[in-house]
């Protein structure tokens, strides 16, 4: 594989939402241009690799992409007995709406309210991330069918609610944005532990989490949770070398060689958390990033600041409260206060019905039992954690646990 044909995946990602806007804002609808520009970037991957690439790569999408637009429309009139309308249409210029950037115009559109975040998701992915539906299916670990009828539907529902392609009136934006965030979020950490499967990362999700948000951010610069989600991607995705063993293995936090650490990743999510926090009114994503940086800044695990740490999950469970910030708080005031605070707060947490036969309610408590010292019992729920958890290197890890031999 030459270095051009490496090249090209990346690159049509990138050109996919500048395509996609120049043509609905040359054609209008939504739903016809997007099956269009999806044909044309599989014409380009097909093509680009044994021609090479065009002088004008956008340009040349935006021309096949419109030209098949064209094709399906006259197909459309055609059948509704309009043909002599159709010599109206002509291919656009190679570039039209010069200058024009329609990305956050494209996220705001595919997670509109009328959508499930299942549909947010899937449409996102491949309207503004070039991903085919097969990809995004391999992704997710589903049938591909699946995943066509979710993005089917999901045009349907954006074209039966009448959305415009246009930014939203300034009373909806801040609501149109969280959901955005909310699902560049849910790639990232589907991408980052995978719920199911055999392999604890799926990075071509958590890659183009990443790269979303940052065009998030370059587009929202004054954003301060657009800012603190990539942060927090970022500084959560530099753990990804030292995650897993050679064989697939889970390596806990604690146990992480952080050398293997990415230090560049590191040091942009610090500064973009810092600066965020000092400039923009502080958020969830500001708050998960800050957490993440003061793992990151620990030399070894002893070292971690756990108090800071907990004084965080306190602000975290006040401005977004959740099962998962109520586990991970349980923790950080366990490592602060000794386990049995945690152990305790664990069984009212317990009592949640979102977390009710949640597999890392019972790893949590075997974690904390073991720092207790009652290890026999902490064997137990490692092992009922394994038989519950749909990830294979989540359930290899908590069985090995299970097994492990105590001190004593």
């Amino acid at each position: 594989m030459t270095g051009t044909d490496t090249a090209i995946g990346p690159l049509l990602r990138e050109l996919a939402p500048q395509v996609l806007g120049a043509l609905v804002r040359h054609h209008g609808g939504f739903d016809a241009c997007e099956d269009a520009v999806q044909e044309a970037l599989l014409a380009a991957a097909t093509r680009w690799p044994a021609d090479g690439l065009p002088d004008n790569p956008k340009g040349w999408l935006v021309t096949v992409a419109s030209r098949r637009r064209i094709e399906m429309w006259r197909a459309d009139t055609a059948r509704r007995r309009r043909e002599e309308t159709s010599f109206a249409l002509t291919a656009p210029d190679p570039e039209p709406a010069p200058g024009v950037d329609d990305t956050l115009t494209l996220l705001l559109l595919c997670c509109h309210p009328s959508l499930t975040p299942p549909s947010r998701v899937a449409l996102t992915l491949r309207a503004v991330g070039g991903l085919t539906t097969a990809e995004i299916a391999r992704a997710f670990l589903v049938p591909e069918a699946t995943i066509a009828q979710r993005i089917s539907r999901a045009k349907q529902r954006v074209k039966a609610s009448g959305a415009r392609f246009h930014l939203p009136p300034d009373d909806e934006r801040a609501e149109r944005l969280d959901a955005v965030r909310h699902v560049l979020y849910l790639v990232f950490t589907e991408g980052h532990t995978a719920s199911s499967g055999d392999h604890l990362h799926r990075v071509d999700l958590s890659g183009e989490a990443i790269r979303l948000a940052r065009e998030l951010h370059t587009r929202l610069p004054h954003d301060g949770e657009a800012a603190g989600l990539l942060a927090l991607m970022l500084l959560t995705d530099a753990r990804r070398p030292a995650r897993t063993r050679p064989d697939g293995a889970l390596v806990p936090l604690a146990e992480q060689d952080r050398t293997r650490w990415d230090a560049d990743m590191i040091a942009e999510g610090t500064r973009l958390v810092r600066h965020a926090l000092t400039a923009t009114a502080i958020g969830p994503y500001q708050l998960q990033a800050a957490i993440a940086a003061v793992h990151a800044e620990a030399r070894d695990a002893a070292d971690t600041d756990w108090r800071q740490i907990l004084a965080l999950y306190d602000l975290l469970h006040t401005a977004a409260p959740g099962p998962m910030v109520a586990l991970n708080r349980i923790i950080a005031a366990a490592m602060v206060h000794g386990p049995a605070v945690g152990l305790a707060r664990l069984d009212d947490a317990a009592t949640d019905p979102a977390l009710a036969g949640h597999h890392r309610v019972d790893a949590v408590r075997a974690h904390l039992l073991d720092l207790a010292g009652d290890h026999e019992t902490a064997r137990e729920h490692y092992a009922r954690a394994a038989r519950t958890t749909l990830s294979l290197p989540e359930r290899h890890y908590l069985e090995a646990r299970a097994r492990a031999d105590r001190p004593g």
